[in-house]
Parts: C-alpha cells; structure tokens; sequence
C-alpha cells in the first residue's frame, strides 16, 4: 500500500506488497523489493536498490551522496540492501565514489537510529550497528560482526566477522575476526559468549584460541606470525585458517592489539 501523500518518482520499481508512508520520497529508478516497509518521511535516493522485507524507518536517507570533496555528483552508483535488513531512524547510507558500483549491505543485518554507513563499505549478513555508531569510507564488516553504540571506524578498516566492538570505542585499525575490541584499538581476547551463542564447536573455538595466542602471545609481524601458524598444518577448522587468513590483507597497517 502507498500512501497517497508518498512521493514517487514515476518509473521508480515498488512491489506491489510494499508499504509506503506518508511524505517519504522514492527518487527515480529505486527498487523496492516485496514485503518492504518504508516508514513515513523516509528518502530513498536514486540508485537505491532494497531486497525483499526491508524495513526503512522515518528520517532514514538511503543512497545519498558521499561526503567526499572530490566525489561527482553525476557520477551514477547506488546502495543495495540485503532482505529483511531493518534501517531504523535517522539512518544515513551513502552511495558508492566509482561508477556503477554499490555500497553494499547484507541481509538480515540491523542498523539502528542514527548509524552512519559511509560511501563504498561492504557489510556482510547478520551485522548489527546500535545508536550512534559511524563507519568511514570503504569499511568492509564481516557476517555476525556487532558495533556497539558511539563507535567510530576509520576509512578503509576491516571488523572481521564474528566480531564485537564495545561501545565508543575508536578503530582505526584492523579487528580480527571473532575478537573483542574495545577503547582505542584495543582487544580484550575473543568473543567467546558470542561463539556459543553461535553455535560454532567446541573443537573449532579451541583452535581459534590457539591461533590467537599464536598471534598475540608473541612479539613480531601478525602477518608474518599467521604465515608461520598456517604453515604448521597444525590448524585444522574453518574458524581458525579464516582468523589467521585475515591478516594476510588489509590496508590500515598493524592490527588491533592487547593491552
């Protein structure tokens, strides 16, 4: 149902089950998937594509411009919105800096009120940002990872999945998957409750605790201590080979580390 008093652009794509509220905005070429629901006074901005049983909540803008002094606003990308995502109140997701590209954002994730996702990052399935939490440009944010309230993430950083960031922490460094991050690139070990709850094996966590000592129990390169770990053939799971891969990449330099 669409509200009378939406506003919508004539060739925008609306499924017929979607919900519509009064004086959100639906600029031209957006595609809203079936069973969404955009609440009133929400925009939606061209390029904008949302899967099936997304939820948009009043004030969210999805699909606006980068903050990038450089960026052309006539340059044509979008953001594309995974099913069953919820984006709550005050929400701001902007569009991708490179033509035809996406900022992308997984399914089943939650974005709560006042979150930001900047310009060209990448979340996986299942994430969670609470109130307040703001990630830079080109942040790529594994499945399951959870960002508490007040976080700020810098540019170009990766939160592995699995991951959990306490509240207000600043990251301007890469967090490994399955850890706890926390102040100013900080760990507090891994996130063990989170493991649980997830079902992963008792096998599996026990690896992903020895890979990180293996890790951070030792002084030098974490790339380089990865290398060596991996080529022991010592771990056998896909939890650990993924913990100890991460750190093969990224372009933030060295790694969140302990206190």
């Amino acid at each position: 149902m669409i509200h009378p008093q939406a506003i919508l652009a004539p060739d925008a794509n609306v499924a017929d089950d979607a919900v519509v509220g009064p004086f959100a905005i639906i600029e031209a070429g957006v595609i809203i998937g079936p069973g969404c629901r955009i609440a009133a006074h929400a925009v939606i901005k061209q390029g904008a594509k949302l899967g099936a049983g997304v939820t948009v909540d009043h004030f969210a803008v999805v699909g606006g411009d980068p903050q990038d002094l450089s960026f052309d606003r006539s340059l044509v990308s979008g953001v594309r919105v995974g099913d069953r995502t919820v984006i709550r109140e005050h929400v701001t997701i902007h569009r991708a800096t490179k033509a035809g590209n996406d900022t992308l954002i997984g399914a089943h994730c939650l974005l709560m009120a006042g979150a930001h996702v900047a310009h060209d990052c990448v979340l996986g399935d299942d994430v969670i940002m609470a109130n307040g939490c703001m990630l830079g440009g080109h942040v790529l944010v594994g499945d399951k990872a959870f960002i508490s309230g007040g976080v700020a993430v810098h540019q170009f950083c990766r939160i592995g999945g699995g991951s959990l960031t306490s509240g207000n922490a600043v990251i301007t460094e890469d967090v490994p998957p399955n850890a706890l991050a926390h102040g100013r690139n900080l760990l507090a070990g891994l996130n063990l409750i989170g493991l649980r709850r997830r079902g992963v094996p008792a096998p599996a966590v026990a690896e992903i605790k020895r890979a990180y000592h293996a890790i951070y129990a030792t002084h030098g390169a974490c790339s380089t201590l990865a290398q060596v770990a991996l080529a022991t053939n010592e771990y056998t799971t896909m939890e650990a080979k993924e913990f100890l891969n991460f750190f093969a990449g990224g372009k933030r330099g060295r790694f969140a580390s302990p206190e």
